[in-house]
């Protein structure tokens, strides 16, 4: 799914189908990487079906599917600029395609929203909501997720990871709201509290 619409997206720049299928290797390569249990090409379909949704709220969607494509194109666990690196490898493919620099930025910060999740402007807002929505799902997925986040920071201990994923979620809770958009907040806030609360149980 997200490989024709990337495909698709990036026949409007070029039409250079060689730099398509190196661009898209790329991301398939790194994203399909043995330490990749959620943050995998599954999670760029689920973000693709999420915003599909909403395609006709955003004035460009092939820079939403850019940003679906290269937000987590970096990923390290032992790192915490995996979203500044993802996001300047972005500008650098993107620009090798001549994409217009506004549309680059846009792109840009849409994968730099997505580290902190604050609030922001409706796109934004609703690109985050997707990233998140995950969160909202029925309590088997929901527990499938949090057993592919502790695979993919397996080198640390419960005694470390266990204190660090309790105050990531205990942040989640602390929101007025986890999704920032009517439309994810009506469809995944409730679910979501329900299943960070359980997952908080277990951990605990």
């Amino acid at each position: 799914m997200i490989k024709e619409e990337f495909t698709a997206s990036l026949k409007k720049y070029s039409g250079d189908d060689q730099l398509h299928l190196i661009l898209w290797n790329e991301i398939e390569k790194n994203y399909s990487s043995s330490n990749r249990y959620y943050h995998n090409l599954t999670h760029l379909d689920a973000m693709l079906s999420e915003l599909s949704v909403h395609k006709g709220k955003f004035d460009s969607w092939d820079i939403i599917v850019f940003a679906i494509a290269y937000h987590d194109l970096i990923y390290n666990s032992l790192k915490s600029n995996n979203e500044e690196r993802s996001a300047e490898l972005a500008a650098k493919r993107l620009s090798a395609i001549a994409v217009p620099k506004e549309s680059i930025d846009i792109c840009t910060q849409l994968i730099l929203a997505t580290k902190k999740h604050e609030p922001a402007d409706s796109r934004t807002n609703l690109f985050t909501d997707a990233d998140l929505a995950i969160l909202g799902t029925n309590g088997d997925a929901y527990k499938e997720y949090s057993k592919q986040i502790r695979q993919e920071y397996s080198i640390y201990p419960d005694l470390v990871y266990n204190p660090g994923r309790m105050k990531v979620l205990r942040h989640f809770l602390e929101m007025d709201s986890i999704y920032k958009t009517q439309a994810f907040s009506d469809k995944y806030e409730r679910t979501a509290r329900t299943n960070i609360q359980a997952e908080l149980s277990r951990l605990d």
